[in-house]
């Protein structure tokens, strides 16, 4: 299991290129930057691609209902050839008080918009050009590709069956947020798995994101996990999972505890088929520093 660290965005671009560096220097596998209301995650992934060497690159998601299939691909590319070919493509399908409250779009048939959308943009990035016409896209087009040019993988958000059985017959793994290493093991592995099997595709990719804390006093971390972290169990996509896996909220799905406690927990994510486990560290500098370090003597016993 690779250990990939997620990116939140700074005040400025340098800040983020920063963490970036230093991440690598601190010998993460991947980064990954979210796309919520900060940074644009396909602009910051390519300044970082551009910037800092070696480390995998992905977008942890970008939603699609704001970019039409042919510009999400514009990007990508351009994005990828930033990177050097190190880039992973997340994007998902965010959620309906964002994408019809916030944005006033239609989100009442999410699986069917999604599937439609991969199969318009998957063309476009691998062989550069494509002939599709659906009930939510028609896109017919072509990409200029520069000479040598690698598709990036995709990865789909995926919580629910539907859109995991999506994911692996039509993309190369999925994205989770939020989800616990037993719903994970029993549900979210062996359900994408089978798809991507029957579809005839490789085996897909499972990057699994979770709060990670190392700390001697695991009460007071999982309440400033609740705090932080409180809006993910109101959400219905997340609060299934929640629901899935026997937890209340958040704090209870977080990878908390001592240094060996936290391993533990880390081996059992590798286990369950988690193929690249996406940290997102908190709690006081010296229990983040703390966590850090736990993570990098992890990923060099891989």
């Amino acid at each position: 299991m690779d250990i990939g660290l997620g990116i939140m965005s700074g005040s400025r671009a340098s800040q983020v290129l920063d963490e970036v560096s230093k991440a690598t220097q601190d010998g993460f596998d991947s980064v990954w930057f979210s796309n919520i209301f900060g940074f644009d995650a396909l602009t910051a992934s390519a300044l970082a691609g551009s910037s800092v060497p070696e480390v995998t690159i992905g977008t942890f998601v970008v939603p699609i209902y704001t970019r039409h299939p042919l510009t999400m691909a514009q990007q990508a590319m351009s994005v990828q050839d930033s990177c050097d070919g190190r880039f992973v493509l997340g994007i998902g399908l965010s959620h309906q008080v964002v994408i019809e409250t916030m944005m006033g779009i239609d989100f009442s048939k999410p699986a069917s918009t999604m599937r439609e959308y991969v199969q318009a943009i998957t063309p476009l990035l691998k062989e550069g050009s494509v002939s599709f016409n659906g009930d939510f896209y028609s896109v017919n087009a072509m990409l200029e590709r520069p000479g040598g040019f690698v598709a990036p993988k995709i990865i789909i958000a995926a919580l629910g069956s539907v859109m995991l059985k999506l994911a692996g017959s039509l993309a190369d793994g999925t994205a989770t947020w939020m989800t616990g290493i037993n719903t994970l093991k029993t549900h979210i592995v062996p359900t994408i798995r089978n798809a991507a099997e029957q579809a005839g595709r490789e085996s897909p990719m499972v990057v699994a994101g979770l709060p990670i804390c190392v700390t001697s006093n695991e009460g007071q971390a999982r309440e400033k996990a609740a705090s932080i972290f409180s809006i993910y169990g109101t959400l219905p996509s997340y609060r299934a999972m929640l629901d899935r896996e026997g937890a209340n909220g958040p704090a209870e799905v977080s990878l908390v505890g001592t240094s060996s406690e936290v391993r533990t927990h880390l081996e059992d994510l590798a286990e369950s088929g988690v193929t690249c486990f996406v940290a997102a560290p908190f709690g006081n500098e010296d229990e983040v520093k703390e966590t850090k370090g736990v993570l990098m003597d992890f990923a060099k016993s891989q």
